[in-house]
């Protein structure tokens, strides 16, 4: 067995476990990392009112 095979089953060499958080060579990042605005934050929960309007009220107002 060589080096680089003892190093392709040692959990501390492994790479896609997950444990490396940070920027890809692409230059994207995992989303806790990503920064948003107090827009996306209004965004989003406009988003849920409608959402929660059309499973919940749109129901409700139809069986009236």
């Amino acid at each position: 067995m060589t080096a680089d095979a003892d190093h392709a089953t040692d959990p501390a060499h492994d790479h896609d476990s997950g444990a490396d958080v940070g920027h890809d060579p692409e230059g994207r990042t995992t989303a806790p990392m990503s920064a948003y605005t107090t827009d996306d934050v209004g965004i989003g929960f406009a988003v849920l009112a409608v959402g929660l309007l059309v499973a919940f009220a749109l129901p409700i107002v139809l069986t009236l």
